[in-house]
């Protein structure tokens, strides 16, 4: 596959593309923290060329015959299609399996079910509740085990969410990216996705609802090693100052349902709103992991304005994770 290069990422570190192919070949996707700001790269240089070439109806079955097992705990929308169609395009099979329909549901263990859809799948992809869950069923796979949400990390989100702003500004090292709203999984994976290609990275929450502090503190020192920075605040126009990219999530994600009023409360003034979005560059872009609660964590005037790439975003969720599948698989 021919790749091309792109601005400010470190492809020139990278050893050849074949090298890099069987060193991913087999491993888990739990967390971008287990993956190199090279190997991040690679994914992402990837699915641009795989996407370019979807566009213009090249579609190599390179997974002929191989099959990914989709495990749901929680509902979706973005990821199962995502994934499904993945699969597809690239000449392979998907297989969606509530887990409430599986032995699983009702008490099967962690390691007998790993060592069963071994037998059987080529990979899996779970939506889980719990990442400890999730760390166990990969610790025991023989086969490679991809998150597709947990409670703590979202990696495929982020690298989508990464592959959208090359394709808007071009570039990701030295680009200012402000997370407003809940220090939830999605503000974990793409705190450490950015910190990974040298951005500088403003998160903003309320008190109460922060980044998780362990991965802060391991976020900030691999920005620090990759010419980045990233920075705390409970002030959203402090975070949002000359910012490239804007981003935000629901405030009350699902499970927390029971939460929503002291929620509402508690994100007043949070909202990405004209009046906020005044302090990003003029050229900032809008981004949003879906669904969106219109005037609620962002107001409709910026969601559907033209400086929102949302749609865009969650297209790449395909292409991104194509990539994934393509190497991982």
């Amino acid at each position: 596959m021919e790749m091309i290069v792109l601005v400010n990422l470190k492809l020139s570190t990278l050893s050849t593309f074949e090298e890099m192919d069987s060193q991913l070949k087999g491993r888990d996707l739990l967390t971008l923290l287990d993956y190199t700001s090279e190997e991040i790269t690679y994914l992402l240089e990837k699915a641009l060329v795989m996407k370019k070439e979807a566009a213009a109806g090249n579609l190599p079955p390179i997974l002929p015959g191989k099959t990914l097992g989709m495990i749901f705990e929680k509902h979706s929308t973005r990821t199962r299609i995502s994934f499904e169609v993945g699969m597809i395009q690239l000449g392979g099979h998907a297989m969606f399996m509530n887990a409430k329909d599986l032995q699983i549901g009702r008490g099967e263990s962690v390691y007998d079910t790993a060592l069963v859809l071994s037998e059987y799948l080529d990979g899996v992809m779970i939506r889980a509740n719990s990442h400890e869950m999730v760390k166990e069923l990969a610790k025991h796979s023989t086969i490679p085990v991809i998150n597709g949400l947990t409670d703590i990390f979202h990696p495929c989100q982020a690298l989508a969410d990464l592959l959208t702003i090359i394709e808007v500004k071009g570039a990701l090292a030295g680009k200012k990216i402000a997370y407003v709203g809940d220090g939830n999984n999605v503000a974990h994976s793409l705190v450490i996705g950015a910190a990974n290609m040298g951005m500088e990275v403003a998160v903003a929450t309320p008190e109460g609802f922060e980044f998780n502090q362990n991965l802060f503190v391991k976020a900030q020192k691999i920005a620090a090693l990759n010419g980045g920075s990233v920075i705390q605040t409970y002030e959203p126009r402090e975070a949002v100052e000359d910012a490239d990219v804007v981003y935000t999530d629901v405030w009350t994600s699902m499970g927390q349902e029971e939460e929503s009023a002291a929620r509402l409360e508690a994100f007043k003034g949070f909202q990405i709103n004209d009046q906020l979005v005044a302090h990003a560059k003029e050229d900032y872009m809008f981004l949003h992991c879906l669904p969106a609660h219109r005037e609620e964590e962002v107001a409709t005037s910026v969601i559907d304005g033209p400086n929102s790439y949302v749609f865009q975003q969650a297209g790449n969720r395909l292409h991104a994770q194509k990539a994934v599948l393509a190497t991982l698989l």
